[in-house]
């Protein structure tokens, strides 16, 4: 692992033979003759410090806590010398990765920078995909009709829960981002998320991707390797589209999961596997033709239900807001209008591909390329001379709210209505 490291030493030869050390480790190391000096040069910071811990002036403990005060993920190594070990015990108390005694073993001291570069490198790692978890978690969770609502009472009830879990959705409802949001939120976190697209398991290939092989189990197999199963130890195995495995491979998966272990093709003995499971599926299980019921019932420890959209119908335009505004975002555009039009619009419409199809056309109206007929346009849907005039009043009291600053006594008043039908007529028209 290439790195920059600053090299912090009042010694000047020994700063040059620790630089060079560096070097030699495939390192870009510069010396700085004082923690000041070293300070001054964060504003473009290295990936690790190594410091010396006396110096005159600010000593590599005061540049240590300097550092810690930082919002910076630093690596800092003290290097002391004899009698400093109390010094190196605060050090360690105040955030040093790591200390080593003068004289030290070169090699040993390249093995301890690289340790903490790996672990600087882990810590980022996590951090980003805590991240993208999180992201998924919140669109997961958006919305704030009760069927949203519940889905999110029902993913923070169960998440923690070492049970295995049934989901079921139509196609689009974010059946996987509800398994990560599970995965996310229970004592797995920081374990795999492994997932397994049923549909497209070739059932000949099945007992090789779920469980594995050792080596020369089969002409060709010089190495053994690990299944899907094994890849998710300490984590979440996720089923997709479960109701599309094979029955043959049904019954193989069953006995897995009820011992919670796996034997590779080619060997004799049995591997332990500690995982949860969480099965997705389109169809109620229950009644799908071809699944095993006990498998079922291994599986639904718990079982959760991602509604469709048309369910969630208030929530529409803010969903839709939200993926627009991403979009916008990731191709430097301005956040995209949603006029009264368009907002009737996205809550009459059916969205049979539910939030994939919405996410879909959000991203397309960020980009200009999401058009509404003449219709449309106007707030005018096709239908009824009453649903029609229905429309037209809605656009013409929310665009009066807005030129009004939502003011009702001001808008009763200027369309001439009693303030008791204007309320009346808001809450018809989810305005209120």
């Amino acid at each position: 692992m290439t790195a920059r490291l600053f090299v912090v030493e009042d010694d000047a030869d020994h700063a040059g033979a620790l630089c060079d050390l560096m070097q030699a480790a495939g390192h870009d190391a510069t010396a700085f003759s004082s923690a000041a000096a070293a300070l001054a040069a964060l504003t473009d910071p290295p990936d690790l410090i190594l410091s010396d811990l006396r110096m005159p002036g600010m000593d590599g403990l005061g540049l240590l806590r300097a550092i810690r005060a930082l919002p910076l993920d630093l690596p800092v190594i003290l290097l002391t010398g004899h009698g400093d070990i109390g010094h190196a015990v605060q050090a360690i108390r105040a955030g040093a990765d790591d200390f080593l005694e003068k004289p030290y073993d070169a090699a040993h001291l390249i093995a301890v920078v690289a340790r903490a570069l790996a672990a600087r490198a882990t810590r980022a790692e996590v951090g980003r995909l805590q991240q993208v978890l999180a992201e998924r978690a919140e669109e997961t969770l958006l919305g704030q009709s009760r069927a949203l609502s519940g889905l999110r009472d029902r993913i923070a009830a169960l998440a923690p829960l070492e049970v295995d879990v049934v989901i079921t959705g139509e196609t689009g409802t974010g059946k996987e981002l509800a398994a990560r949001a599970l995965h996310a939120g229970g004592a797995r976190a920081h374990g795999p998320f492994v997932a397994i697209n049923c549909a497209a398991l070739p059932e000949a290939m099945a007992d090789l991707i779920l469980f594995g092989h050792a080596a020369g189990a089969f002409p060709g197999a010089a190495e053994a390797r690990a299944g899907k199963l094994e890849a998710a130890q300490g984590g979440t195995l996720m089923l997709d589209e479960v109701e599309s495995m094979p029955p043959p491979v049904q019954a193989k998966l069953l006995r897995a999961l009820q011992d919670r272990s796996v034997e590779r093709l080619g060997e004799n003995g049995l591997r332990p596997v500690d995982l949860r499971v969480i099965a997705t599926s389109k169809a109620d299980l229950r009644n799908a033709p071809g699944f095993r019921a006990d498998l079922y019932y291994r599986l639904a420890g718990a079982t959760l239900r991602t509604p469709p959209l048309r369910e969630a119908g208030e929530d529409i335009p803010l969903i839709f807001a939200h993926y627009a505004q991403r979009a916008a975002r990731r191709y430097g555009r301005p956040d995209p209008a949603l006029p009264f039009a368009l907002t009737q619009h996205l809550k009459r419409r059916a969205w049979p591909g539910n939030m994939r199809e919405l996410k879909a056309a959000a991203e397309a109206h960020a980009l200009g390329l999401f058009a509404l007929s003449p219709a449309e346009d106007a707030g005018l849907p096709e239908g009824t001379l009453a649903e029609r005039v229905a429309a037209f009043e809605a656009r013409e009291i929310a665009a009066a709210l807005d030129r009004h600053r939502d003011n009702t006594l001001r808008v009763a008043e200027k369309l001439g209505l009693p303030r008791r039908t204007l309320n009346d007529k808001m809450r018809r028209y989810g305005l209120s």
